[in-house]
């Protein structure tokens, strides 16, 4: 650096010593040429001048790599909860019921010979049979109570004019009754002799008998409609009596 300044200094001075005497007439590519030449000088014992300019090779270049993405949550999408299906409650007595076919006659229906069984009607009683004044009755049934006996009443016919045995207990005949569409109960056993479910003795020749089927109904039902059913056989089978 000491250099560098001894070197202006002369040139500096001899530019003075120029300047005494008459300053010479310097052209343009002159004037150039020497301020070339002054600027190499400086810069040929100028030492520090290499330590001006960075020297990037001794770094690494370091890229900045952008920052990972967070990962989105995607929402659980909740199953939807099963739905519980309410239990349906069948009445599959009555629907065995609505299916049945329907039958002709009681005869027609258990393969009666020789005998016609007609419904006759119904009627509604506390107890069966009524007793007559000085009657002795062998056998007579009450109602429960909040119940009323429904009395079905029918007609068997001999058609022949020979004695003819029904006899229903050979028949394995079981009735149930439907009244007002309501589900069906089964005919009471009874110790009735004219009880149609177990009848059993002799219709003598061109006669008939009257026999009965009984069921309890509720109090004060009135009957409008009336299903008599018939098993025993291979399927049940339905009277419409009214």
């Amino acid at each position: 650096m000491k250099k560098v300044s001894v070197l202006l200094k002369i040139m500096a001075a001899a530019l003075l010593m120029t300047g005494c005497g008459a300053m010479p007439n310097l052209t343009q590519d002159e004037t150039e040429l020497i301020s070339e030449y002054a600027v190499g000088v400086l810069l040929k014992y100028d030492t520090a001048h290499g330590r001006r300019l960075v020297d990037t090779s001794g770094y690494e270049l370091v890229t900045e790599e952008p920052a990972p993405e967070e990962p989105v949550e995607e929402p659980i999408q909740e199953e939807p909860e099963p739905e519980i299906e309410e239990p349906v409650v069948v009445d599959v007595s009555q629907d065995e019921e609505e299916t049945q076919p329907t039958a002709s006659s009681v005869e027609q229906y258990y393969g009666i010979p020789n005998i016609m069984i007609t419904y006759q009607g119904c009627e509604t009683a506390d107890s069966y049979p009524p007793a007559g004044e000085g009657d002795t009755l062998f056998f007579s049934m009450d109602a429960t109570q909040g119940q009323q006996l429904l009395v079905l009443k029918f007609i068997a016919q001999n058609l022949t004019e020979e004695d003819q045995t029904m006899n229903m207990l050979g028949y394995g005949a079981t009735f149930r009754v439907s009244v007002n569409g309501e589900p069906s109960k089964g005919a009471l056993a009874t110790m009735l002799v004219n009880d149609m479910q177990t009848y059993n003795s002799v219709i003598p020749a061109s006669s008939s008998v009257e026999l009965v089927s009984i069921v309890e109904i509720p109090q004060g039902t009135t009957p409008g409609t009336i299903d008599f059913i018939l098993r025993g056989g291979e399927t049940d089978g339905t009277l419409h009596l009214q």
